[in-house]
């Protein structure tokens, strides 16, 4: 049954960016904000940057939404939610979920606040001394169409992207559409953490190894 309820004036959501998984790289705003909620949500891995985050509603992939929508329902209960992203709420974070499900519910947008965070993709431009207002910047998180990169990885400028699944998946993709094998890459892994990782190599060879799922692929021209 559809869970009807009275929206309160007084609720307040805030969309928090926690940047790449350290510590080191939450902003004091992002703190302060989770201090003074009465409620945090967000993945294991998100909420245990915050000592003593109140309220804790711990979401995974497959009940993420299931638990975005407890948080906007708590905050049209009255209460303060923050809603943590990995990295930047608006580049694969959760920032139109969250906003549709508002909608969805009546929740007004103007209680809704967005605390930016830094994300992996200007953490990997820093590690490589990119410039990357001049990059092709690209997500791929939770896509399975990946074709719209091959007209852009040859326009000249250098591609930063999430990859959709595993890097030497999309290396693959690459090599099979004609890309060549010797064209160079970089790929940062874990960026932030202590096992952090960055490899430079070429296509080829990406598409032989190994990487976690929390990396970065840097394409040059």
């Amino acid at each position: 049954m559809k869970r009807k309820f009275k929206i309160s004036m007084n609720g307040k959501i805030y969309i928090i960016g926690i940047g790449p998984g350290s510590e080191e790289y939450l902003t004091k705003k992002a703190i302060d904000t989770v201090g003074i909620s009465d409620y945090t949500v967000g993945s294991g891995r998100a909420v245990d940057l915050f000592e003593n985050a109140p309220g804790k509603i711990v979401f995974n992939v497959k009940d993420l939404t299931d638990k975005l929508k407890k948080g906007v329902e708590l905050a049209a209960d009255g209460n303060t939610v923050s809603i943590l992203s990995t990295g930047d709420p608006g580049f694969s974070g959760v920032l139109n979920t969250v906003l549709r499900i508002c909608r969805e519910k009546g929740f007004p947008e103007d209680n809704v606040e967005v605390i930016p965070g830094i994300s992996s993709l200007q953490l990997a431009a820093g590690r490589c001394h990119i410039q990357w207002d001049n990059a092709n910047v690209m997500t791929f998180h939770g896509r399975e169409n990946i074709n719209t990169i091959l007209p852009v990885i040859n326009n000249g400028k250098i591609t930063i992207a999430l990859p959709s699944r595993k890097v030497k998946d999309m290396a693959r993709f690459l090599l099979d559409n004609g890309v060549s094998k010797d064209r160079m890459v970089t790929v940062c892994e874990r960026l932030s953490y202590p096992d952090e990782k960055i490899v430079t190599t070429t296509l080829n060879e990406i598409a032989d190894s190994e990487f976690t799922y929390m990396c970065i692929i840097i394409i040059y021209p």
